[in-house]
């Protein structure tokens, strides 16, 4: 790859090697490699690992046993399909529903090796790059950078040069890309791809926006958890911003959410690669211009989303429960409703006052998708 792209490319060849060194030499090594090889001898893994010299391996002898433990430990049921929609032989970016910081792009991950396929490169939040151990795992498993945060000023500078990165791996190296379908993740409930993303898309094409979009090879991706990733957290920002207009992180706190994705249950996880966008789906009628195409591009994106969402009971139980019905009674058991209701009272219990809203937030994070999946499909 060329220089153009050095300050946010994945680590080359040459840098693996001496990342995995300082990974081996790491202070937090020992707890790592306990959670990843539990059945091993931690200074066995940390031969191992120092001995990786190719990001590959570093995925294989690695990142897939920590993908492996997660399923374990913290899933019930996982199931995947879509994956029929692939052809090994192109590059695709996929657009993704976004719940879990590191998860939803690590499962996507495990399927693809699991099937012999290649694995994606996957957007790194800047925000994400708290450590250098984190900055040595992520950017050996194929992570760039995407800046956060950036002034008006760069702004434009920073997305163009993404978007000249990502068509240069889908269309010049034939690699695959993993993109959330809004900055950040979906913290309510409401999946939505945000248009700024798809025109972040298109600066580094041509005037002709069918083309520059079709070449991308966009594959809609949805991910659907029965237990929704760092639930109170997501809560109690949602409460802050709305009693107080924004929320400011506390320090660490995206590291907790990290963590607490690889190690909190999840119940029952789906992901379901959906049918890529083709071209001739693109030729809208009546635009007036191109934010329109943007904006139907994004839309086209939430369909394919919505319709492939697999609703779990505890979206069933939210909603009745937001509704005070018993509409999708017959989607869950008593003892469904009182688990989930451990869950909701842990919600409650956040130290905030205002407890109607806090009822509101929480339970609108698993009962909105509902509605959410009403919006393309009559599905009870």
């Amino acid at each position: 790859m060329g220089k153009e792209f050095a300050d946010l490319c994945p680590y080359t060849q040459e840098e693996i090697a001496p990342a995995m060194q300082r990974i081996a030499q790491s202070e937090h090594f020992e707890k790592m490699a306990a959670f990843v090889f539990p059945d091993r001898r931690v200074e066995d893994v940390r031969q191992m690992v120092a001995e990786i010299t190719c990001t590959d391996d570093f995925q294989a002898k690695v990142m897939s046993e920590l993908n492996e433990q997660v399923i374990k430990n913290s899933i019930r049921n996982f199931t995947c399909d879509g994956l029929q929609h692939i052809d090994p032989t192109k590059g695709y970016l996929f657009v993704s529903s976004h719940r879990d910081v590191m998860l939803d792009s690590a499962l996507l991950q495990q399927i693809l090796y699991k099937n012999g396929q290649r694995t994606t490169e996957i957007t790194f939040g800047s925000n994400l790059m708290i450590s250098p151990l984190i900055i040595d795992i992520g950017k050996s498993n194929k992570m760039f950078t995407v800046v956060r945060g950036a002034s008006m000023k760069d702004f434009y500078k920073h997305s163009l040069h993404l978007s000249e990165y990502i068509r240069n791996t889908i269309t010049q190296r034939h690699e695959s890309v993993w993109i959330a379908q809004r900055n950040g993740r979906t913290k309510d409930g409401n999946d939505a791809t945000d248009q700024g993303i798809i025109k972040m898309f298109n600066m580094s094409g041509t005037s002709d926006v069918v083309q520059s979009t079709s070449e991308l090879n966009i594959v809609p991706m949805v991910v659907s958890y029965q237990i929704e990733p760092s639930d109170l957290i997501k809560t109690k920002e949602i409460y802050v911003k709305t009693k107080e207009g924004k929320y400011e992180k506390p320090a660490g706190e995206d590291f907790i959410s990290l963590i607490q994705g690889l190690t909190d249950p999840k119940g029952d996880v789906d992901i379901t690669i959906c049918e890529p966008i083709r071209k001739e789906e693109l030729n809208f009628p009546n635009l007036a211009n191109a934010n329109d195409f943007f904006k139907n591009v994004a839309g086209l994106i939430d369909r394919r989303i919505l319709a492939k969402y697999r609703l779990s009971n505890n979206n069933y139980i939210a909603h009745d429960l937001r509704s005070g019905s018993n509409r999708y009674a017959a989607q869950y058991t008593a003892a469904d409703k009182e688990l989930f209701m451990q869950r909701y009272h842990a919600a409650l219990n956040l130290p905030f006052e205002d407890k109607d809203l806090l009822s509101s937030i929480f339970l609108g994070i698993y009962a909105n998708p509902v509605d959410k999946k009403r919006t393309v499909s009559e599905f009870v």
